[in-house]
Order: structure tokens, then sequence, then C-alpha cells
């Protein structure tokens, strides 16, 4: 009999590139259940979406409740209670001061606050960071730089994009060691604002304040401070992609708060509905008022399933998970840091909350990307779901719900030992 990979290959193309060949019938918290009756834990999270584990039941509940009511009506066309609720909610979460836009994906709305930047700011300029990833739509491709291949052949793309070095502590790009460190990540725009683009025609700066699929990198607090300030000093707009780091996966609610840092824009998604496909684009009051009607809009934004499955998930994330997310990751990095002080081919522990990054590594410290896959690879046949991330693709990256317990994190780690104790033998 044909597995659903088989059959898969045979009416979809291999542009969308899968992490696996699991055939997958049913998911319920930290676990997935494979057509052929394996039983697998899950340190991935549908890539940080499934924020409160697989198939909440809370969640399940208010999306199956909303079924009876409205599946669509159109938020071009009508308003509707979990829509009009649901942003009450996140601008509240938000601070109160903001307004905000629903959307499908984050792709979607990172080209939306571009689109918000450019308008009120009528400034063409936007300055992105390497290793970044937004999106794949093409003004997301344009403003993404860890991979060449997610460019090769969409050549042109929007025009006036510059890029900046993203603070990467284990690989600092300036060559510096933390200790002696001038934040040369910041002293950087001297040279961009000189050289390059004139910073009174740059709209906007998009940042992710952790790198995900860069390799999970964790700046310095006073690098996205700094960035801050920069901003204010030249009238740009600082706008937060907290596309995988929102919904409690920093160990609160949103990075920016894990950073202290509050943006001008922040885009979400992933997490926001723990699985059915929604996005925000929020912004302050200020500026979402001088973006007229028809300046943006799309169909299926707001979805009435997907706002209400979104309410009850902030709901069981205030609850539980936020706090559970901070307390599973500071005991995670703990039992990590032991490991590292066993095997010298991990080379960085990183992380905050439940977004942590096990960075592999040659013994002359080089990225080794073939051992990260042969991790994966092995863990996947002791039943243990990971990723990859990163620009060299040796960030073995554990994504696990916010629900996560200790024992089951004793499990993945105890994995990824008994694999490095084999390589080392």
């Amino acid at each position: 009999m044909e597995t659903m990979y088989e059959r898969c290959c045979k009416v979809m193309p291999h542009v969308a590139n899968r992490s696996t060949t699991l055939g997958i019938v049913e998911a319920k918290g930290c676990y997935l259940t494979t057509d052929d009756g394996r039983k697998i834990l899950d340190f991935a999270s549908g890539v940080a979406v499934c924020n409160l584990g697989h198939n909440h039941d809370k969640v399940i509940e208010a999306a199956k409740k909303q079924m009876d009511k409205i599946v669509h009506c159109g938020h071009n066309v009508v308003y509707y209670e979990p829509y009009v609720k649901l942003a009450e909610k996140i601008v509240e979460l938000t601070g109160g001061n903001t307004m905000l836009y629903f959307s499908n994906s984050g792709a979607e709305v990172n080209d939306g606050a571009l689109k918000l930047a450019k308008y009120v700011t009528e400034r063409p300029a936007i300055i992105a960071f390497k290793n970044s990833f937004h999106g794949r739509t093409i003004a997301c491709t344009a403003i993404t730089g860890s991979n060449a291949k997610y460019r090769k052949n969409y050549e042109g793309l929007i025009p006036s994009v510059y890029w900046a070095e993203y603070a990467n502590c284990f690989r600092c790009p300036f060559g510096k060691k933390k200790e002696a460190c001038g934040m040369e990540c910041l002293k950087q725009f001297d040279d961009i604002f000189s050289k390059l683009i004139a910073p009174e025609t740059v709209a906007a700066m998009i940042v992710e304040p952790v790198q995900g699929e860069g390799g999970y990198i964790v700046p310095p607090v006073k690098f996205l401070q700094g960035l801050r300030k920069i901003c204010d000093e030249n009238g740009i707009l600082l706008i937060l992609d907290e596309i995988q780091t929102g919904f409690g996966r920093t160990g609160n609610m949103f990075a920016y708060q894990t950073m202290n840092v509050k943006p001008d824009i922040i885009t979400l998604a992933k997490g926001i509905a723990n699985g059915f496909p929604l996005s925000a684009l929020v912004a302050k009051r200020e500026l979402m008022e001088r973006w007229p009607a028809g300046a943006h809009g799309g169909t299926f934004g707001g979805n009435p399933v997907a706002c209400a499955a979104s309410l009850a998930t902030i709901a069981e994330l205030e609850h539980f998970g936020v706090s559970n997310a901070k307390k599973m990751g500071e005991y995670t990095m703990g039992e990590l840091k032991r490991l590292k002080d066993k095997y010298s081919v991990i080379g960085d522990v990183r992380g905050v909350g439940l977004m942590i990054g096990i960075e592999i590594v040659n013994e002359d410290g080089s990225p080794n990307p073939v051992l990260t896959k042969h991790l994966i690879t092995e863990a996947l046949e002791k039943n243990v779901l990971f990723l990859s991330c990163g620009s060299d693709k040796n960030v073995l990256r554990l994504i696990a719900p916010t629900i996560v317990t200790e024992k089951e994190i004793d499990k993945g780690i105890s994995v990824i030992d008994e694999i490095l104790e084999s390589v080392d033998a």
C-alpha cells in the first residue's frame, strides 16, 4: 500500500520542502500518531503554531461552537462578534493604544506592515537584517536574508531594501568577542546611513526579536533597545516580526515584553489560533488612523472560526501556557547546558522560554550540518521529532508546546544525549 508521502509526490510538487515523510492520522497534546501506529513526541509544534499542543480541547470546542453560527461572511462586508472581540483583546494585550488588521498568514501581515510603513511615512526604503526570515511572498522574499535559494530566479524583488548585520554573539559578524564588544552591530548604522541610504528616506526597520529560521539567535537586549533609539532619532518605524516569538513562546505573551522594547508595528501569526489560519498586523493607533479605506485588504482575514479559536487560545495561554513556557524553558536550558559541558560538538545553547536552539559544531567550531541532520534522523527513529534551523542548517531547535512537562523534556534531551554518546564513541 502506498504511503501518504508517496501519494502526495504524485500530485504535489516538491517546492514545499518537508522535513519528514511521516503520514499523520491524529495529533493530541505533545504527540503525533502516524499512519503506521507510531506515537511521536513533537518538539516542532507545527513550527511554533500549536503552542497549546495539538487539538486542545477548549480551542476545538470554541471552533466547533462558532461553526454552528457563522463560518464566513467577509470582514470587508459585515462585522461579527469573535472578530471584534479578538481585536479588542489583542489591543488590550498590546497596551491599549494600538489598532489591528487581520489576515491569514505571517507573510501577509509582513507585506501589510511594509505597506503601512511606506504609506504613512511616504518614504521608500526598508532596512532588513541578514539571516532573517519573514515569509515567501515577493515582498517578504525581498526582506528575507537567510538563504539565497528563497530568492533564486525571483529577482528583481521590491526595490530599496538595505541590509544590516544582526547581533549574533556566538558568531559575531564583526569578529568581536562578547567581552570585548563595542556594540558594532549598532555602530554599523553610521556607515549604512552615510554610505548607502539617507536615514530620512527609510520608512522602517523590520527585525525579529529572536531570529527564527536564521538559527534561534537571541540578541542582547541592548541591541533591540539600540535599534529603538536609532529609529526614534531618525523618524523610522520599528517593525517587530513576532510571528514565531509571539503567543507565549518566549515566556511572555510577546517577545517585545521579554526584551523590554516597544515597537511601532508588530506582526503576529503562527501561535495566534493554535493551528487555525489567522494573522494580525498590530500598530500604534496614530499610524493605523492614517491608513485610509482601500489602501489594504483581503478576503479571508479574521475568519470567524479562527477568531473564536484564537480567543480560546489566548485564554488558555494566560491561564497556564505562558507561565509554563517560562518555567519549562528555564528547566530545558539548565538540562541542555549540562549536555553542552559533556559534548564538544555542542557549540552553543541559547533561547528564551520554549524557543531554544542547540548549535552543533565541528572540532574547529565551524557549523556541522551533517551531524545536525544525523541527530534529527536518529531522533525520529526513536519517536522524537526535532527540526533544524540556521543559515547553515546546524542548529537543532526545540519548539515544544507550552503545555510540555518535565518528563517529556527529559525524554527529548535523553534522546539527544543517547545519539551524541553513540557518535562520541
